[in-house]
């Protein structure tokens, strides 16, 4: 019987890898910069199961919009970019995105977060929630993401202000989890998935607010199509159980 010969083997498995469902001919390792609200996501069994499929390896930065958005304008190049939406819609008036790739992902709720085992404030109305920051020694949030502002529409910014923690990075979950701050007012998805803190719970139903969180491919992005590839798999079903799980939902 005749050997085939390495050109004939090649060909072979060209199209043996055409044939096979999902799979990408040439795999990418895509980089992608995001808000930890979706580097959770990801690492929490989304970014397996998108390499199972498509043979695809991501690489993931995580980060505070404002820093990685920085390195962006610098020129450093990232694929994929997941940040809230006004970010991105910041980036692809700058011409940083393709614009027609702009995709909201999930949402979350805003929540109070405790050390783990602390007692948890009363939550039930907007007069108990301006309480428990009154009475708390330790008040965390970021400076983006609307808890500032909210602060400003309940008029708590001078209630709260000396016992205020505001980071520069996204890190107030982890001071609650130091016991360095008493509530962190952040969004839902950050508290569910920091080890030793709890939600204590949503803030009121009048005040409440969603972050929504977008992606986007870069304009220099070195792997667009796999990182097409990859945005049309984080808003398909498939996704959905992992959003869910950890407090979000589909934008």
């Amino acid at each position: 019987m005749k050997t085939p010969s390495t050109p004939a083997i090649a060909i072979l498995v060209l199209l043996l890898a055409l044939l096979v469902p999902g799979r990408a001919v040439q795999a990418a390792a895509i980089r992608i910069v995001t808000s930890r609200a979706m580097a959770t996501a990801l690492e929490g069994g989304l970014g397996a199961e998108f390499e199972e499929a498509t043979g695809h390896k991501l690489r993931i930065v995580t980060g505070f919009s404002p820093e990685f958005v920085k390195r962006i304008h610098a020129g450093e190049a990232f694929d994929i970019v997941i940040a809230p939406a006004p970010v991105i819609d910041g980036l692809a008036a700058s011409g940083r995105v393709v614009p027609d790739t702009r995709t909201p992902l999930v949402r979350s709720k805003v929540g109070v977060a405790v050390r783990a085992g602390a007692p948890k404030p009363d939550l039930s109305s907007v007069q108990a929630f301006k309480q428990a920051l009154r009475n708390a020694k330790s008040v965390g949030y970021l400076p983006t993401a609307g808890v500032p502002q909210l602060m400003e529409r309940l008029g708590m910014v001078q209630a709260v202000k000396p016992e205020a923690v505001v980071p520069a990075t996204d890190t107030v979950c982890e001071q609650v989890a130091r016991g360095e701050v008493e509530l962190g007012v952040v969004i839902v998805t950050q508290i569910l998935t920091t080890p030793g803190v709890e939600l204590a719970g949503p803030i009121p139903p009048e005040i409440q607010f969603w972050t929504v969180f977008a992606a986007a491919v870069l304009e220099n992005a070195p792997e667009s199509a796999a990182a097409r590839e990859l945005l049309k798999f984080l808003v398909g079903s498939k996704a959905h159980p992992v959003i869910t799980m950890q407090g979000m939902e589909p934008a």
